[in-house]
């Protein structure tokens, strides 16, 4: 039985991922596990869509089986998001082939580039540039040297995944092939709808302005639009609905709290506790807390574990560990056949029943009485109560009372 993983937002879904898992079964009859982030992306943004209704669009084209990647790995940088997401998919001990999608279809430039990121003198130029203030798609640039096709390459998002993706596999010494699939169609920043294969980023956009429905429902498979095409804009995140509970979160922390929060240092937290008495906007306090030192995506993480209360010494200890278990979002037919396969041969526990893990009760103690597992799960609930903070018109499912969702074709 071949088995090929992908790690993955779907935020939404749309058909640039069904032409990735078309291609996936053009090489092979493969099972198509992906782990999809959960309810905040690695930017820092509530997804736009809960994480079941993305992972039930994912199993209605094609995917197979559906497992979140804890937010502990989601919300991060490119290093660790990739890192947690391949790490999962190795402790599966079932999965063969790792696909991803690049802007480049140079697969031995970018094998070439992740081989030479764990090189001492590369590692050190690198957190040298990103103490300075660099981005770490900048610092990744400049701790590489001057060579054109790395800078050239370097500038796509997708890249700096496909790059830490086959970093990770050489790190881990797993067992999982690499398998690239170029992009196709706009790209990844594009705010503009461009016909069947548009960016998530246009979809997103357009669901919020409630225009170009026709174009919309072109740039997504039919079965995934079908479950959000009656969808109203109250349903959908509104990131400014966390300025408040973030205001009351800084007045009434100690310094000590905040400083040891996850993404705080320098002093990052007095100018934070300075923007945020003035901004009105969520954005806007993103965009004055902001500096070369400090780039948007790691202040837009920094609010999110704030508000969630995840230190540093929790951070470290979590991406240390890597995941501690495989939770179940959604499932296909032919992804029934690959529980029981999971569980035979997987190095870390399938979750079905968040109960059997964690309960609602054991989630309000304190962090320091949880097991490592139990922490990270914590941290999933919470995230899934946040984003429902964010959405004018609640949907109301919580982790504790969703069970996964099993399709019948």
């Amino acid at each position: 039985m071949q088995v090929t993983g992908i790690i993955a937002e779907y935020n939404p879904f749309h058909n640039g991922h069904l032409y990735q898992i078309k291609k996936i079964r053009e090489q092979a009859d493969s099972h198509v596990i992906a782990v999809m982030s959960g309810s905040f992306t690695q930017r820092g943004e509530a997804a736009i869509f809960d994480k079941w209704q993305r992972a039930q669009m994912a199993v209605s084209c094609g995917c197979d089986l559906v497992l979140e990647l804890p937010f502990v790995f989601a919300c991060l940088s490119a290093q660790d998001f990739a890192r947690g997401g391949v790490s999962l998919l190795n402790r599966l001990g079932i999965v063969d082939t790792l696909a991803f999608g690049a802007e480049s279809a140079d697969f031995t430039a970018l094998t070439e580039i992740a081989g030479r990121l764990d090189d001492s003198t590369v590692q050190a130029k690198l957190h040298q540039a990103i103490g300075s203030g660099l981005s770490y798609a900048q610092a990744l640039t400049k701790a590489l040297g001057t060579a054109t096709d790395a800078q050239t390459l370097l500038r796509q998002p997708n890249n700096i995944l496909a790059v830490e993706y086959l970093r990770s596999l050489k790190l881990m010494d797993s067992p999982i092939k690499p398998l690239l699939i170029p992009r196709q169609g706009a790209g990844y920043h594009d705010h503009k709808l461009s016909g069947k294969i548009s960016s998530a980023t246009a979809i997103r956009r357009c669901l919020y302005e409630e225009t170009d429905t026709a174009s919309i429902a072109q740039a997504m498979p039919a079965a995934a639009y079908s479950l959000i095409s009656g969808c109203s804009t109250k349903q959908l995140p509104v990131m400014n609905r966390l300025l408040l509970p973030l205001k009351v979160k800084l007045l009434t922390s100690q310094a000590a709290d905040l400083q040891a929060c996850c993404g705080i240092g320098e002093g990052l937290e007095n100018r934070i506790i300075a923007c945020a008495q003035k901004a009105t906007d969520w954005q806007e306090l993103i965009k004055a807390v902001t500096t070369k030192r400090y780039p948007s995506s790691r202040i837009a993480r920094t609010l999110i574990y704030l508000l969630l209360g995840l230190n540093t010494a929790e951070m470290t200890a979590f991406t240390a560990d890597g995941p501690l278990y495989a939770r179940l979002l959604a499932a296909s037919p032919r992804g029934r056949d690959l529980l029981r396969s999971i569980k035979d041969n997987s190095s870390i526990p399938l979750i079905t029943k968040t109960s059997q893990y964690l309960t609602s009760q054991k989630c309000c103690q304190p962090s320091t009485v949880l097991t490592k597992l139990e922490a990270m799960l914590r941290y999933d609930t919470l995230a899934t109560q946040l984003r429902e903070l964010t959405c004018p018109e609640a949907g109301g499912r919580n982790d504790f009372q969703q069970s996964p969702l099993f399709s019948k074709l």
